[in-house]
């Protein structure tokens, strides 16, 4: 949506032009003064932040000294700039003429306070003009003055070239970063004997220099060495720094936008070292939902410590408002899940807006089965992920498990094609995932062990070792009773959960079922010894086909050995150690994910034309928004603008379909004209239970995935990372340089520090450089 000029008879827009758009300040002084000085009445009675967040000023109303162009395409005003230049009298020439930004006509009165005001403001300006002006003189050898003469002063012909020597470095590190070029190069065990290898940092630097480059060559023509490169620390600065900066564009972008979600991925491995991937989800100037990745936190296994240090990186280091925050959500595998609980309960406490809910990336079930706390459901987990990653190794690894499905349907062709399609896709993330595992088991283990006792030595040793490694797995009794059990019990939420990764509609619904399914749950509990008996069987009979024995865990009988009076059948032991504990987790991790706050806000749903209409436009939006009244413009207006609402889509033309999603809704062209809908559909719209409608932008997730899937566990970096995944952010070089000036070099005026590491090869020695 297009920018429009808030200036009396400029008709400018951001469509029309190049000129860059200014918010009003939030600052209410200095907002006061943009408004006197557009002379516009209807401004007067709006608040700071309605004026910041809807209204703009073109760049033709500020003085020239007042605007900075940092870069091609970043142009910012200076912290006390106030718009001067404006057109009061072209309407005059045509008085019959209506203006939708009407100019305020002043007194004579308030002409002569203006008048007064405009001198008072000049002789102070003089004042403290000669006031600086007896400081210089009376000292003249002080620095005091340094910071102000700084723009002033040009640069030297050696500041420049350290400026461009700086920007090449810093180009070739973006270069790396977003081409997924690791800094390292080969390994030292990988080198003969004698040879010297450049790492990948150095050899573009020496590439560069080579294809004529002159600012480099400079630099380092002088040196008689044979081989020179970038410190690691100055490698390290200079890459914090493009990260900061590339993460700083999206996370302007959220301020922005006021309210946002925070969102992390599954604990990944960086170059050693535990890492929790963090996402933000928020709505952009163009009204769409995005979901961004902004950065890994080093993981704490103390859960209070990782949240302590969970919120400073948020609020201290990426300077996020978390009173902004509407939502948080925490994707991770079995183990990690009662820390990420801790780390959601405090930030609860401090922030009680910011919902706990499910992610809508993640199926339920899975959520659910990753949260339960017993061993053996962890490491039933762990297997299918080995078992779905082993048979995605290779396409002929997926072809031996379609000919044995395709023997094992012979009667049942359709199923067995379904299964096929289903082998070939990413099944572990399914909501009926423990389903589907059941029905392949016997496929999948008669092709482990076929893999495993191939006498036709189709496979290597590797594929064959790990083949005898996954069967022997799922051929223990533990592992077929951990399934059977979790298929069971994750059958009642199975349908509520894949309605919550539906459409709009699906989610509002969903939200009202919910008891039912707590019902459902309550009532297995109340007669476990009745369920667990039928689902014993059914582990039982699925060993015996596939001629499992059916034993107790080994930890178990070895603990117990020797213990006459241990009379425990299998039966009871699998009852009191997996099935009652993982139906009591289950209900009580929903009433905690789906709490009041969470069940409110899916019931603003309701918002949504379609899921009117389903509801005969006989909804209670009002008494569920209650908890985001802090965030509405107008909370007064908000029961008439509802009704309003309400009309408008009841007595719609016939021709006219009602938007199904909150993406539709937001992108209606009269939105603006409901202010109180349209900030709950944004603040709706970033949950993180609500899924991404338009796939072009959830790129986040999908690209760290891929940067994960494609980069070796010990050459991934967290700086690159970054680089890499936001490849398609723009990055402002000057700022960068000027930010390494600023934080690792001397003062202003003197040459600037920068450290080569120089590799002597004839005498096998390292020498350090400064200049």
């Amino acid at each position: 949506m297009p920018n429009f000029c808030a200036a009396p008879n400029c008709t400018r827009k951001s469509t029309q032009s190049d000129l860059a758009f200014f918010r009003f300040p939030r600052d209410p002084a200095r907002c006061q003064k943009w408004v006197e000085n557009c002379r516009r009445a209807d401004l007067e009675d709006k608040t700071p932040d309605q004026l910041n967040k809807h209204y703009r000023l073109c760049a033709k109303h500020f003085e020239t000294s007042m605007i900075c162009r940092t870069s091609p395409y970043r142009t910012v005003l200076r912290d006390n700039a106030i718009p001067t230049i404006f057109d009061l009298t072209s309407h005059l020439n045509n008085p019959h003429s209506r203006h939708r930004k009407r100019i305020k006509e002043l007194s004579e009165d308030e002409i002569r306070t203006l008048k007064q005001k405009k001198i008072d403001e000049i002789s102070e300006q003089e004042q403290k003009h000669k006031e600086t002006n007896n400081s210089n003189a009376q000292n003249p050898s002080e620095e005091g003055g340094e910071g102000q003469d700084e723009d002033i002063l040009p640069l030297t012909l050696e500041e420049k070239e350290n400026k461009e020597y700086l920007k090449s470095l810093f180009e070739i590190l973006i270069l790396m970063g977003k081409q997924n070029i690791p800094l390292d190069g080969h390994e030292a065990d990988e080198i003969p004997e004698g040879l010297f290898t450049p790492d990948n940092f150095q050899a573009l630097l020496e590439c560069r220099i080579n294809s004529g480059e002159e600012v480099l060559r400079k630099r380092f023509e002088t040196t008689a060495v044979n081989t020179l490169f970038c410190s690691k620390t100055q490698q390290r600065q200079m890459l914090e720094i493009c990260e900061s900066c590339i993460r700083e564009e999206t996370l302007r972008e959220v301020r922005d936008s006021h309210f946002f979600s925070i969102i992390t991925d599954d604990v990944v491995d960086i170059a050693g070292e535990e890492h929790l991937p963090v996402l933000v989800r928020f709505v952009d100037e163009s009204h769409n939902l995005r979901e961004e990745f902004v950065g890994f936190l080093p993981y704490e296994a103390d859960a209070e410590i990782l949240a302590v240090k969970f919120h400073t990186m948020i609020t201290e280091k990426w300077g996020l408002n978390m009173e902004y925050c509407r939502g948080q959500a925490y994707i991770v595998s079995s183990g990690f899940s009662s820390k990420m609980k801790v780390v959601a309960s405090r930030l609860l406490e401090k922030y009680p807006q910011a919902i706990y809910t499910l992610c809508s990336s993640c199926a339920l079930n899975m959520w659910l089965a990753k949260s339960v706390p017993v061993m053996g459901v962890s490491v039933a987990l762990g297997t299918i992920e080995e078992v779905c990653s082993f048979f995605h190794r290779s396409p002929q690894l997926l072809l031996e498990l379609d000919n044995v499905i395709s023997v094992l349907f012979q009667n049942s062709k359709e199923r067995g094609k379904e299964l096929k399609e289903i082998c070939h896709s990413q099944w572990t993330g399914r909501h009926d995932a423990f389903e589907i595992l059941v029905e392949l088991l016997q496929a999948l283990v008669l092709c482990l062990d076929g893999i495993n006792s191939d006498t036709n030595i189709r496979w290597n040793n590797c594929i064959a070792g790990r083949a005898f490694v996954l069967c022997s797995a799922v051929t223990d009794f533990d592992f077929i009773v951990t399934i059977v059990v979790l298929k069971n019990v994750l059958s009642f939420t199975r349908a509520f959960g894949k309605n919550l990764q539906g459409q709009t509609s699906d989610v509002f619904f969903a939200a009202g079922s919910l008891t039912a399914v707590l019902h459902s749950l309550n009532e297995v509990m109340e007669n476990i010894e009745v369920y667990h008996e039928f689902w014993f069987e059914e582990a039982t009979n699925l060993a015996t086909k596939l001629d499992i024995q059916m034993k107790l865990p080994g930890k178990f009988r070895r603990a117990h050995q020797g213990n006459l009076e241990s009379q425990l059948t299998s039966e009871s032991y699998y009852k009191e150690t997996l099935s009652v504990p993982t139906v009591e987790h289950i209900i009580q991790e929903l009433k905690d994910i789906f709490s009041e706050q969470h069940l409110k806000a899916l019931k603003c749903l309701s918002l949504v034309p379609s899921v009117m209409g389903q509801l005969k436009f006989n909804t209670s939006e009002e008494h569920h928004a209650d908890m985001y009244r802090s965030d509405l413009p107008n909370p007064d207006t908000l029961s008439a603008e509802l009704h309003c609402w309400r009309i408008k889509w009841k007595h719609r033309g016939k021709d006219i379909e009602l938007p199904s999603t909150i993406y539709e809704a937001l992108h209606l062209p009269d939105i603006k004209f409901f202010p109180n809908v349209y900030a709950l559909l944004k603040v709706l719209c970033i949950l993180p239970v609500m899924k991404v409608e338009n796939e072009r932008y959830e790129n986040g997730r999908k690209r760290l995935k891929a940067y994960l899937r494609n980069t070796l566990t010990d050459q991934r970096s967290s700086n690159l990372a970054l680089l890499n995944i936001n490849f398609d952010i723009k990055h402002d070089l000057d700022l960068m340089v000027d930010t390494y000036i600023k934080l690792y070099t001397t003062k202003p005026g003197k040459p600037t520090k920068v450290s080569v590491v120089v590799y002597l090869e004839k005498y096998g020695i390292y020498c350090c450089y400064f200049w």
